[in-house]
């Protein structure tokens, strides 16, 4: 996947274009266009598919996954409201393509991935073009325990309900999104941890994401 890592004028023509289009769907963050216009999507492609790394649309990595929709990521990032230094962990690693972008915007990011190739791929990749982001292989309901809490969470895959011990897992104070099932679609959902460890739900529309795997078995 090394020859992916060359960024040529072309490909930051494209870039630009799809942050165009994504701007034109609505999502105003300046610091999350910037991150996306920043960082080169093709690194998380397969060679032989770098012609569909700047479509406004998802892709498949393997393993039943995909590389979110460049919108779709916007959305979620710029929903976060991520800030610089926190702490943030990212359930669904996938290609690392998401948290990438969360450590271009300052976060510490950690990341957590339940299909085995993909994790081995994202934690042997990133650090080859300076993320340093710490993903660990686990179930994503569980969260990271260990490194709670976090200021914020990012779910990247459609979960059936909310799980409790994320949420457990969140700061007071802090925020998590998580794509939660409705029928064969997800609604977009965001939890504000208050000071008294009360939550505020809120939901911002309807997105398809695969699913949320739970007690990993390979």
């Amino acid at each position: 996947m090394t020859s992916n890592f060359v960024d040529t004028f072309r490909h930051k023509g494209l870039r630009k274009k799809l942050v165009e289009i994504i701007k034109k769907k609505g999502i105003s963050s300046k610091s999350v266009l910037e991150a996306m216009e920043a960082l080169p999507r093709h690194f998380f492609f397969d060679s032989g598919f770098l012609e569909f790394a700047y479509e406004d649309k998802a892709f498949p990595i393997g393993e039943g996954q995909t590389i979110s929709q460049p919108y779709t990521v916007a959305f979620q990032t710029e929903l976060l409201d991520v800030k610089k230094g926190q702490k943030v962990l990212e359930v669904g690693t996938g290609s690392g393509y998401q948290a990438a972008i969360l450590f271009h915007l300052g976060a510490k990011v950690y990341s957590i991935e339940r299909q085995r190739v993909l994790f081995l791929k994202a934690k042997e990749m990133l650090p080859k073009i300076g993320c340093i982001v710490k993903v660990h292989f686990g179930d994503g309901y569980n969260g990271l325990p260990a490194f709670a809490p976090f200021d914020r969470i990012l779910v990247t895959a459609g979960a059936p309900y909310i799980p409790e011990k994320l949420v457990e897992q969140l700061k007071p104070g802090g925020k998590m999104v998580i794509p939660v099932d409705e029928n064969d679609y997800q609604i977009m959902t965001l939890i504000t941890k208050n000071a008294d460890n009360s939550i505020k739900v809120s939901t911002h529309g309807a997105f398809r994401f695969v699913p949320l795997l739970g007690d990993k078995s390979q």
